[in-house]
């Protein structure tokens, strides 16, 4: 590739710490990245994202920093610049309109909503979490299911969500709280703060939503956000001095991992297919 060519552009749906593990894996690879901003769900785990650069924080996961940028002209700049990801507000189809985009990844990780079939808006569209299908709304792939994390899927469906969630620290899906109604949220807590059983953390609409048990702030919804009834405000980590909420967890390095390597297969068959194409006779 000539040094004067712009590098191949990957966008990445979504801001949380998925979205963000997958971009630091790729921009390691070589890519540049743009992250596309979602509101649905809303990001909890923020200090393991690159959503608070967003709203003008300093957010480096890995020793890759995250810029904001919202035109054509600043992503270009930003994404020339060594060890940086792009997040934008910028709508997907203005992003490829400013330049066509190689690969399109998925990782919104919405679980229970039918992705659309966005193939058309990159060479190649990756699929994370459930309610993907090859060959209807992706090229390929990946399971984020806890028993099946990082499987590359290369023909069928990923796994439905199962509702069950992966053990921390020996608790699993009571180690959140759910938004009971659309309303705003509001919290004077932040990420990685100390927080004991029947603590009151935020309101959502008036409610006081309070700790489920002593740990420390792993993911909490940022501060003003409005918030849809049934998703996540926070999360506890009970691990005590073990506890973590920054950077890359296994979860999000084996999905990152796998995202690249569907990628590296995908592109190789399609390379290998456009080749034995060239040679037919017309």
């Amino acid at each position: 590739m000539s040094c004067s060519a712009p590098l191949p552009r990957v966008a990445v749906l979504g801001t949380n710490e998925i979205a963000s593990a997958v971009a630091v894996h790729l921009r390691s690879a070589g890519w540049q990245v743009v992250l596309c901003h979602d509101p649905f769900p809303p990001v909890i785990r923020r200090g393991m994202a690159f959503h608070d650069v967003l709203f003008g924080e300093r957010r480096v996961i890995a020793g890759v920093a995250g810029a904001h940028a919202d035109t054509a002209e600043e992503i270009a700049a930003q994404c020339a610049v060594p060890n940086r990801v792009v997040v934008t507000a910028l709508p997907l189809a203005d992003l490829a309109a400013a330049q066509p985009l190689a690969v399109l990844v998925d990782a919104r990780m919405q679980k229970r909503r039918v992705p659309p079939d966005l193939r058309g808006a990159a060479n190649l569209a990756v699929g994370l979490g459930p309610l993907f299908r090859v060959g209807c709304n992706c090229d390929i792939a990946v399971e984020t299911r806890p028993a099946r994390n990082g499987e590359v899927v290369t023909v069928g469906a990923t796994d439905e969500a199962d509702g069950i969630s992966r053990r921390l620290g020996g608790a699993g899906r009571e180690r959140f709280v759910y938004s009971e109604q659309a309303s705003r949220w509001h919290t004077p807590v932040d990420i990685g703060a100390k927080v004991f059983r029947g603590f009151v953390v935020g309101h959502c609409g008036g409610t006081p939503i309070q700790a489920p048990f002593d740990g420390v702030i792993r993911g909490i919804v940022r501060d003003g956000s409005p918030v849809p009834a049934g998703v996540k405000l926070i999360e506890i980590d009970p691990r005590g001095r073990n506890a973590r909420w920054t950077g890359i967890d296994d979860r999000g390095r084996a999905i990152a991992d796998a995202a690249v390597r569907a990628i590296q297969v995908k592109s190789t068959r399609l390379t290998e297919s456009n080749l034995i194409e060239a040679a037919l006779p017309a």
